[in-house]
């Protein structure tokens, strides 16, 4: 709410706040709740999400769990994707497996990235979706479909798909690239349009897959794409993440900051006598006008960081 003067206490010792304004307090769950207008179970996955901790469900009360629209949406992105990698393979999709084979990707590595295909028409996946029990609300508020004026039509039509997960390996949204001439949206690459799930400033594509090489090696390569995660990792560089969409910045920083334990002491960490490992960023762009403009902002991150970054343009 407005407020103008001082009112809004935090005791982290305690785990609680108080804000004299309004009267309300709490612990973080209930914060969440209040500010984001969530229930308590919604609030749980939030904080969850944010900080990368896996929550386990009660698989034998199911009921409960369908409550949390949160949830929902999460499941909805789980069914979607099992769709598009079920198309893969499909006579439609050739263009599709031309393309990532032409890249070198073989049928295992596009498995193991999760890649798919979302098919060309008005609506294969929202009658998909249907008939696992999802309404067309869901399937709106999950950013996978969107409403016209003959009804609501598949955001993602005739392109290659990547999953955008979390930490835990749950999808929140998107990445799909252009395939056809005839594509009514011009883009080359589009994702999910910003949910409740998904905020582009706040994911990066390949973060479950290279997280715990992240936390072991304290070392993260941001490259620029899909396709160059999926490079960097069958080459042996296992820490590879993308953004998508969007320019690496400060909430980015956040992410990384937290898994390479980028602490006070400069991003150096002891690990034994005469030994220690140092915490590092490093930067790779394309040396096309985009590559040198985003190496340009990386620069400007250099203070994000305690630990050593480095910015390489090939």
């Amino acid at each position: 709410h407005d407020e103008k003067t001082p009112s809004f206490s935090v005791r982290p010792a305690l785990g609680a706040w108080h804000c004299f304004g309004c009267g309300l307090g709490g612990d973080v769950f209930k914060y969440v709740e209040q500010s984001e207008n969530v229930g308590f179970a919604d609030a749980v996955e939030i904080l969850a999400d944010k900080y990368h901790i896996e929550l386990h469900y009660d698989s034998d009360r199911p009921q409960q769990r369908q409550g949390s629209k949160r949830s929902r949406l999460l499941e909805a992105n789980d069914e979607a994707q099992r769709f598009f990698v079920s198309q893969i393979m499909s006579r439609e999709a050739l263009a599709a497996r031309k393309l990532l084979a032409g890249r070198n990707f073989s049928q295992v590595d596009c498995e193991r990235f999760g890649c798919g295909y979302a098919p060309q028409g008005w609506d294969n996946l929202v009658r998909h979706l249907a008939s696992k029990g999802f309404t067309q609300q869901e399937m709106m508020d999950a950013g996978l479909a969107r409403q016209g004026q003959r009804g609501v039509y598949d955001y993602f039509r005739g392109r290659v798909t990547w999953p955008i997960r979390d930490a835990t390996g749950r999808t929140l949204g998107f990445g799909a690239r252009k395939l056809f001439d005839d594509d009514t949206i011009q883009a080359k690459y589009i994702n999910t349009p910003d949910t409740s799930l998904y905020h582009k400033n706040q994911v990066l594509y390949g973060l479950d897959i290279a997280k715990s090489n992240i936390v072991k090696k304290r070392q993260v390569v941001i490259v620029e794409g899909y396709t160059d995660v999926m490079a960097c990792h069958l080459a042996g560089v296992d820490t590879a993440v993308a953004t998508c969409g969007t320019a690496f910045g400060r909430e980015h920083a956040k992410i990384v900051r937290r898994l390479i334990s980028d602490d006070r002491l400069g991003g150096l960490q002891l690990i034994g006598p005469g030994r220690n490992r140092t915490s590092r960023v490093v930067f790779t762009f394309d040396g096309d006008a985009a590559g040198q403009k985003a190496a340009l902002h990386a620069f400007g991150l250099d203070g994000a960081f305690l630990s050593q970054t480095f910015v390489a343009v090939a």
